[in-house]
């Protein structure tokens, strides 16, 4: 089972990313899927999540309006758009599966940095 994250990158402040994650050996439909970021120095907290019913979503209140978790299930894919971002979003972001608060997979992340 891997989970491959990928679409980081250096932006500005107002720019837009979409982070993909692809995974192998595990069916996405069948699992909670979210993306949690970590900061230097600070604690790992939780970005986004769809439920794998594939209906609720739920997002961290600093992401809420401007972030959109999407599982797209015929591609074993799920997707992180961030819209308007701040210097405050830079993190290395992480993909996971499984049930909150601690998801039994993750994937490696991908570094996100947005310039002021």
């Amino acid at each position: 089972v891997q989970l491959q994250a990928c679409g980081g990158g250096l932006v500005q402040t107002g720019d837009s990313l979409r982070l993909s994650c692809a995974a192998s050996g595990l069916t996405f439909s069948s699992y909670t899927l979210s993306w949690f970021r970590q900061a230097p120095g600070k604690e790992r907290e939780l970005v986004a999540s769809i439920s794998w019913r594939g209906g609720r979503t739920d997002y961290g209140d600093s992401v809420k309006g401007r972030f959109t978790i999407i599982n797209d299930n015929a591609k074993n894919t799920v997707y992180l758009q961030m819209n308007d971002l701040k210097p405050e979003d830079t993190a290395r972001y992480y993909c996971a599966a499984g049930a909150l608060p601690n998801p039994f997979k993750w994937g490696q992340g991908t570094e996100v940095t947005v310039s002021s």
